[in-house]
């Protein structure tokens, strides 16, 4: 777990993330200006807060809570998400969430050409993609497959892998730099702030934000579920993986390691949850950090 003995939270907790980029427009259109891959002189001058929930039409399908959903005034639209550990429904869930957002934009009839594309930003504390050890950012398009210049404006995912980061990699976009060091190296141990991070009015402001005694006792608890949870998840996932490599012996690798993931993150999701009950925890606040259904929570 990660405790709150710091004069920092992490930046990366749900809670912190979403108070940072979710409820500071200027904070969270630099980032966006500073990692996206925008062309010269498109970069982002306003952003608006939209619901980060993502209704599907069918109602018997699950909704989906994103970190923070915005768009440029009668413009472009942004996702921002942080995702802890990898897993292969995260990647889905992505494209699901995007192709979401291009939906929700027209009401009944209107034109297809009112349009807007989306951008969908998500920082992996995790590694996720097999590519080389310095190769942190990855940017995909719909392109043309024999001439990748050719693209089809409207999707655009970026991810960013934290772990692979190196400062030295990546030295002619001083506010990438500025973020993703921020984003790495700011947490519960830190105790001098980079100066360049001081220096910086948008990092500056967010290193205030993160202050734990900006926060409150409420606050600070979940706070501290988020990271039981996260690394209960990592240990399940790992667990699972072993599990489902036993498995795969008799029944078929793919199928064994898929149940023991599912299984060992749902056992996980349900031992944090009644722990959260113990302490008398309201059950939204259980539901919004496990993800289980307030009737499933009831029922513990």
């Amino acid at each position: 777990m990660e405790d709150t003995k710091g004069k920092y939270l992490n930046p990366k907790a749900d809670l912190t993330f979403k108070k940072i980029f979710g409820e500071h427009e200027d904070l969270v259109m630099s980032l966006l200006n500073a990692l996206l891959p925008l062309d010269e002189g498109k970069q982002i001058e306003h952003v608006e807060y939209l619901t980060p929930e993502m209704v599907p039409e069918n109602p018997g399908k699950k909704n989906s809570i994103v970190d923070v959903r915005c768009k440029e005034t009668g413009g472009r639209h942004f996702i921002v998400e942080m995702q802890m550990n990898w897993n292969n429904e995260f990647q889905q869930r992505v494209i699901l969430n995007a192709s979401k957002a291009v939906i929700k934009q027209l009401k009944g009839s209107e034109d297809y050409s009112l349009l807007q594309p989306v951008y969908a930003l998500n920082l992996i504390n995790d590694v996720g993609f097999d590519a080389g050890p310095d190769e942190f950012y990855h940017d995909y398009a719909i392109v043309n497959v024999e001439h990748s210049d050719r693209i089809i404006e409207g999707l655009r995912f970026v991810f960013v892998e934290l772990p692979k980061f190196k400062p030295q990699n990546i030295a002619e976009r001083k506010m990438m730099v500025l973020w993703l060091r921020f984003l790495t190296e700011i947490d519960r141990d830190t105790e001098t702030v980079p100066q360049e991070l001081l220096e910086n009015p948008d990092t500056s402001k967010a290193l205030k934000i993160l202050e734990k005694s900006a926060y409150n006792e409420e606050d600070l608890r979940a706070y501290e579920y988020y990271w039981d949870a996260v690394y209960n998840e990592r240990g399940a996932i790992r667990h699972g993986y072993k599990q489902g490599m036993e498995r795969g012996m008799a029944q078929g690798m793919a199928q064994g390691m898929a149940q023991g993931m599912a299984q060992g993150i749902e056992d996980t999701k349900r031992d944090n949850a009644r722990r959260m009950k113990d302490d008398n925890m309201p059950v939204e606040l259980i539901a919004k950090y496990t993800g289980l259904t307030v009737e499933a929570i009831n029922s513990l």
